[in-house]
C-alpha cells in the first residue's frame, strides 16, 4: 500500500507539474503533440543543407512517387500543409514540405535577407539537395510569390505551378502590416479575424504564450514584409511569362488577399485555371482542404 501511494503522489506531482508546464507555455505542448501525430502518422521528418544553412522538411508518400513540393507563407511552417498533402500522399505522389529558413524548425540565420528572391533560391537548392530534377510547386501566400520566382527563372524544374491565396501583385494591402507581428491580445484578435471568417476565441494564456512567441520571430517577418514593401519581387510582368499549366486557388472570403488579386493573376496567365473556394479565407488549405484536395488531385493528375 505504501508503494501504491508513493505512486500515486508521483503521478499527482507530474500531472501538477504538466500543468504547470502548460499554462506557461502551452504552444510548446501543442507543438509536441503534433510532431507526435506525425511521428505515428509516417510523415517523415528530416533535413538538408542549403547554402550552410539547415533546411527541415517533411516528406509523406511513396517512394519513388511523383514529386509535389510545397512552400508555406509568412510565418508559417511545413505543418500547416498536411490537411492538403494527404490528398496527394492518398493519390501516391511523393509530398515533400520545407520549413523556409527563419520559420518551424529550420535555421534562422541572421544575415539572410528572408526576401521572396532569396527564398526562391533556397527552394531551388532544396531541390538539388534532395536530386528532384521537377516537381509539381505550390506555394501558399508568400510561397505562392517564392514559387512563381521559381517557375520563371527555372521553368524546367516546375512541371506544374499551383498558387493558394498568392502574394505576387505590386499592389498595398487594405491593412496594417504590423498585425503580423501581433503585440497585444486585440491585435491577435484583429489578426485572426484577418485570417479566417468566424475565428474562434484564444484562451488568454493561450495568447499570451503566442505573443511571446510573435515577438521573439518578429525579426524575420519584419526582414521579409520591409523586402516586400519595395515592390522588388511582384511579379505581375512575370506571369503573363509562365509557360506550364498554373492552378490558382482562392476563398472568397479571403481579407489578407482579396479575390479580385487571384481573378487579376488568371487572367494574367492564359493557361491558369482558377478555382474559388465558397466561405474560405486565407487559410483555405488547411481550413477547407476538404473542398480543395481533389481539385488539386486532378489538376496534377491531367
Amino acid at each position: 500500500m505504501k508503494v501504491i501511494k508513493r505512486l500515486l503522489w508521483v503521478v499527482a506531482a507530474l500531472l501538477v507539474v504538466a500543468g504547470i508546464g502548460f499554462w506557461a507555455r502551452p504552444v510548446s505542448y501543442y507543438n509536441g503533440a503534433m510532431y507526435l501525430r506525425e511521428f505515428f502518422s509516417c510523415v517523415e521528418s528530416s533535413s538538408v543543407q542549403v547554402a550552410g544553412h539547415r533546411v527541415h522538411y517533411l516528406a509523406q508518400g511513396p517512394e519513388g512517387g511523383p514529386a509535389v513540393v510545397l512552400v508555406h507563407g509568412l510565418g508559417g511552417h511545413a505543418e500547416e500543409w498536411l490537411n492538403l498533402s494527404a490528398y496527394l500522399v492518398k493519390a501516391g505522389y511523393r509530398v515533400f514540405i520545407p520549413d523556409l529558413p527563419g520559420y518551424g524548425r529550420s535555421d534562422k540565420p541572421a544575415d539572410f535577407s528572408y526576401s521572396v528572391r532569396d527564398e526562391a533560391d533556397v527552394v531551388v537548392g532544396f531541390l538539388d539537395a534532395l536530386g528532384l530534377k521537377q516537381v509539381d510547386l505550390g506555394g501558399w501566400s508568400m510561397g505562392g510569390g517564392i514559387a512563381q520566382h521559381v517557375a520563371f527563372r527555372h521553368p524546367e524544374r516546375v512541371r506544374k505551378l499551383m498558387l493558394f491565396a498568392s502574394i505576387g501583385l505590386n499592389k498595398a494591402p487594405a491593412f496594417d502590416l504590423r498585425l503580423f507581428t501581433p503585440t497585444t491580445p486585440a491585435e491577435l484578435d484583429q489578426l485572426d479575424a484577418l485570417l479566417m471568417p468566424n475565428p474562434p476565441k484564444v484562451p488568454g494564456f493561450i495568447a499570451r504564450d503566442i505573443l511571446r512567441l510573435a515577438k521573439e520571430r518578429a525579426w524575420v517577418v519584419h526582414r521579409a514584409l520591409d523586402s516586400m514593401r519595395t515592390g522588388q519581387d511582384a511579379t505581375d510582368r512575370l506571369l503573363p511569362q509562365l509557360k506550364m499549366p498554373v492552378l490558382i486557388v482562392w476563398g472568397d472570403a479571403d481579407r489578407i488577399l482579396p479575390l479580385d488579386q487571384g481573378e487579376t493573376m488568371h487572367k494574367l496567365v492564359p493557361q491558369s485555371e482558377l478555382v474559388v473556394v465558397p466561405g474560405c479565407g486565407h487559410l483555405a488549405p488547411a481550413q477547407c482542404s476538404s473542398q480543395i484536395g481533389p481539385r488539386v488531385v486532378e489538376f496534377v493528375r491531367k
